[in-house]
């Protein structure tokens, strides 16, 4: 049986056909997201809302869980390691921008203009990335060995003094920072070295034709072609560097004199070595709260630069 729409005659079944066609379609990509769905659910968003609930309650999971309001956030803000983590940690954020958001756009630049061995340059500068990260740090704190270390052995090549690097509150944080911009350098470099093949050759010839040496092509056509990816990347950096963890806990133990301890760091103490996890939620809340009003405030900025 048929019937007439538009001086064409279908089969009165199509639209139920079509109907069920969309349906199954997608039921397929809802139960596909689903599956993301549960364990964003599983792994992130449930922990963190027990992480909020946590910092208003005295719980050691022995005892029953008793509500004590603020007094985590207050016991963990009179601690005498509170604001030397803070410091640490946003110093460590800054040397890390230095460090880990600079030196991979560099070296991205480097490879973008390269014609020859570019695949096996792209293996090298990602292979830090495939190792484990407590591989690496347990790496360079053979590195960092103030005898047999390597570090030191090259500047007794240039009979240079060795250095303490990891016990010297003046080198501790540093040496930190070498290791983490060295343990993320890949995927940086990586990401950025995706967006610089987006930017046009034309822009770059033109940039040519008007008398403009490397540094001037960079800033007037690199930059802001791949503004977007470098506001980012700068944003998801804070954010990584703000929670560092494993490279205190596995090199410094935080130390020396809490040189190098950090927020997350002593979030962990709190946890489990004290046995507060509500003074750890508490603590862990308040970054949370940093972060978010941060990406906030960063978002509203960047949007209107983009």
């Amino acid at each position: 049986m048929t019937v007439s729409h538009g001086g064409r005659l279908r089969p009165a079944g199509a639209p139920r056909r079509r109907l069920g066609l969309a349906v199954r379609r997608n039921l397929t990509a809802y139960g596909f997201l689903s599956g993301a769905l549960i364990c964003f659910a599983f792994f992130s968003w449930y922990p963190m809302a027990r992480e909020v609930v946590l910092s208003f309650q005295k719980n050691n999971f022995v005892d029953p869980p008793q509500w004590v309001g603020l007094d985590n956030i207050r016991t963990v803000v009179q601690d005498p390691a509170f604001w030397p983590a803070w410091r640490n940690t946003a110093m460590f954020t800054l040397l890390a921008l230095l460090c880990g958001y600079v030196v991979p756009f560099a070296i991205a630049l480097v490879l973008n203009e390269l014609r020859h061995a570019r695949g096996y340059l792209r293996f090298v500068v990602y292979l830090p990335v495939m190792l484990p990260p407590a591989v690496s740090v347990l790496l360079f704190k053979w590195f960092y060995d103030p005898g047999p270390g390597l570090f030191n052995q090259l500047l007794n090549l240039v009979h240079l003094p060795g250095l303490s690097w990891l016990d010297s509150r003046d080198t501790a944080l540093i040496s930190l920072v070498i290791v983490s911009t060295w343990m993320n350098l890949g995927t940086g470099t990586l990401i950025y070295l995706a967006a610089l093949q987006t930017v046009p050759g034309e822009l770059y010839e033109a940039a040519e034709l008007d008398g403009a040496g490397t540094l001037r092509r960079i800033w007037h056509v690199t930059i802001p072609q791949t503004r977007l990816i470098l506001l980012v990347m700068l944003l998801l950096q804070i954010i990584a560097t703000m929670q560092v963890f494993i490279e205190p806990y596995l090199l410094t133990g935080g130390g020396p004199e809490d040189a190098t301890l950090s927020v997350v760091y002593l979030m962990y103490q709190y946890a489990f070595d004290y046995q507060d996890f509500g003074g750890g939620s508490a603590l862990g809340l308040m970054l949370m709260i940093v972060l978010i009003v941060f990406s906030a405030a960063y978002l509203r900025v960047s949007r209107n630069v983009t």
